[in-house]
């Protein structure tokens, strides 16, 4: 009988609870609930560089629910396979909340400084007297990126290729982890096939090239002087025109393979006095020394373009007064360059006129057949 009674005592006890919770809730009076930790929200950790084995920034962020309290700690733990981390000091790593930059020391926590403290796959970042507020929006930065008040020098080296997790604790109230994934680089080849065309275009008369005005026209294949008047220069020109996807641009050279000579043994030498100028100089007459006569004519060349030899300089004066020659030569001349890829559509870039002026005195020995031979060279530069 005892037992019948002890039984019925625990279920009206039972009953009792019961009922006065049910009295409770439909009062509306709120019941006992345990407190438990919050999951931090939109928790990311953005690499710089996601190989194997290769050093690389951080860039974690994430909301805390709860906040952070005075003299709290945010710990960071990576997986093991990361290594480097013990090796970070307070320079590698910037803290912001809500974009604000905080202070970080390597020293004791103290007022609005935060110490840091890495070792093992532990980053432990520790407040004074700071606080977070709730749902506030925390980065932290470690590598190189962190570039608040000093710079940093040190980075995490990734693991081998795979999934790795990464784990926050905000003090004792918020948590979270993440994943970053390693994987193997991607190489990416092609080949671009060389593309290198020249032209050479005949040129009208009365038109410029480097100050001095043509007196005639030419042609693709022709330079006819014609006639010549003694003490009266002559000038001829041609367009030249060059497309190319060479990484350091082209040269092209002119070089003649005789004095403009006759078969009656007489010539006209080259510019100036048959001194055979390679440094260009303003044009002048022939001396027309009598019993030299060397002296009696002289033709050279010129170029408008303005960026000539490896020194890409104004050797024709194009930019000045013009009008300065060089011998022609049976050695190249440089009378074109440019330093990279062209279409073949901009002066000096990809489209130079080269004039060529001769004049002679009236000791010239007579001729029909004065004649020589050029030959341009362009040559693409990788």
């Amino acid at each position: 009988m005892l037992r019948t009674q002890n039984s019925f005592s625990l279920l009206q006890a039972t009953a009792a609870v019961c009922t006065f919770a049910i009295i409770l809730w439909s009062l509306g009076v709120p019941t006992i609930r345990f407190a438990e930790a919050a999951n931090v929200k939109s928790f990311s950790d953005t690499l710089s560089d996601s190989a194997p084995s290769t050093v690389s920034n951080h860039t974690i962020t994430f909301v805390t629910p709860t906040g952070l309290a005075a003299g709290e700690t945010i710990s960071l733990e990576f997986e093991t396979g990361f290594t480097g981390i013990a090796s970070l000091t307070a320079e590698d790593l910037d803290l912001s909340v809500n974009g604000s930059d905080q202070s970080l020391i390597d020293g004791a926590a103290s007022g609005a400084n935060w110490n840091v403290t890495a070792a093992g796959q532990v980053i432990d970042i520790t407040s004074g007297t700071s606080t977070i507020g709730t749902n506030a929006t925390v980065t932290i930065e470690i590598g190189t990126n962190a570039t608040f008040a000093t710079s940093g020098d040190s980075q995490i080296t990734n693991p081998a290729v795979g999934s790795y997790w990464i784990t926050v604790d905000v003090g004792n109230s918020d948590s979270g982890q993440s994943m970053v994934a390693i994987v193997n680089t991607v190489t990416v080849t092609a080949s671009v096939d060389t593309i290198f065309n020249f032209t050479v275009n005949g040129v009208n008369n009365g038109l410029s090239v480097n100050g001095a005005s043509t007196t005639g026209t030419s042609t693709s294949t022709a330079i006819p002087f014609g006639q010549l008047v003694a003490d009266t220069p002559a000038t001829l020109a041609q367009d030249l025109s060059v497309s190319t996807n060479a990484a350091n641009g082209f040269v092209v050279t002119v070089q003649t393979d005789q004095q403009l000579s006759s078969t009656n043994g007489s010539d006209i030498d080259g510019f100036i006095d048959g001194a055979y100028t390679s440094s260009p100089t303003q044009w002048v007459a022939p001396s027309q020394t009598l019993g030299q006569e060397n002296t009696y004519g002289h033709w050279g060349i010129t170029s408008n373009d303005d960026t000539v030899t490896s020194g890409l300089t104004d050797e024709f004066d194009v930019s000045g007064n013009g009008e300065d020659y060089v011998s022609a030569s049976t050695t190249p001349v440089e009378i074109f360059r440019h330093n990279g890829p062209t279409n073949g559509t901009l002066d000096g870039v990809g489209i130079a006129r080269v004039g060529y002026t001769v004049e002679t005195s009236g000791l010239q020995e007579a001729a029909t057949d004065y004649t020589a031979t050029l030959t341009y060279v362009a040559t693409p530069v990788f």
